[in-house]
């Protein structure tokens, strides 16, 4: 029973992946996404945040700060030297029975799939913000679900993981992220934004 349930999610994921990676797509696609999922990109992000946070917030604004690292600490460690080393998942670019199939837009890496540590990273950050400044402005939340979940959509769409990888990973980043964020509010909840001079 439960052999038969795996082997169905399998078989779905392999076939969401094949659509994703090798039909659905188009040169403007091609361009765009290798970008979203790259750390780079996202870097005047976390540069506007490490300066905006504690200029806005102080003292809070700097354990913000020091949260959030520890928040992508976590998601990244379990991830990528805790659960990958256990399955031991190919990814799509590294599998022989897929050679000649994938679509690999980025360098494919040496690393295991399972879980898609940028899926997981991405949304613990993306959560971690959703919980501790949502609450500040509406529309924090959506956005920052929306970012983690194009960097997700990124590593499949590029060939470097299947979509069940970032499944697990989004839902092991947003354990994450909810768990830190909690634990920030209830500490050191931020200031409505009405109550800063």
């Amino acid at each position: 029973m439960l052999k038969n349930i795996i082997d169905f999610i399998l078989d779905w994921d392999h076939t969401l992946w094949y659509y994703l990676n090798t039909k659905w797509h188009n040169p403007f696609l091609d361009y765009v996404v290798p970008f979203l999922r790259n750390q780079w990109f996202w870097a005047p992000l976390y540069l506007f945040l490490a300066l905006f946070m504690p200029v806005k917030f102080n003292r809070k604004g700097l354990i913000w700060c020091l949260i959030f690292i520890i928040t992508f600490i976590l998601s990244d460690q379990i991830s990528a030297h805790f659960l990958k080393p256990i399955f031991h998942r190919l990814r799509p670019c590294n599998n022989p029975y897929l050679y000649g199939i994938v679509r690999t837009l980025v360098p494919c890496g040496s690393g295991f799939s399972f879980p898609s540590s940028h899926a997981s990273n991405h949304f613990s950050l993306g959560i971690f913000c959703a919980v501790t400044l949502g609450k500040l402005a509406r529309w924090v939340t959506p956005v920052a679900v929306l970012w983690a979940l194009l960097v997700s959509f990124a590593q499949v769409y590029v060939g470097v993981h299947y979509p069940l990888d970032v499944t697990c990973g989004a839902l092991l980043g947003t354990i994450i992220g909810i768990i830190t964020g909690t634990f920030f509010n209830h500490y050191l909840s931020l200031p409505a934004l009405s109550e800063i001079k």
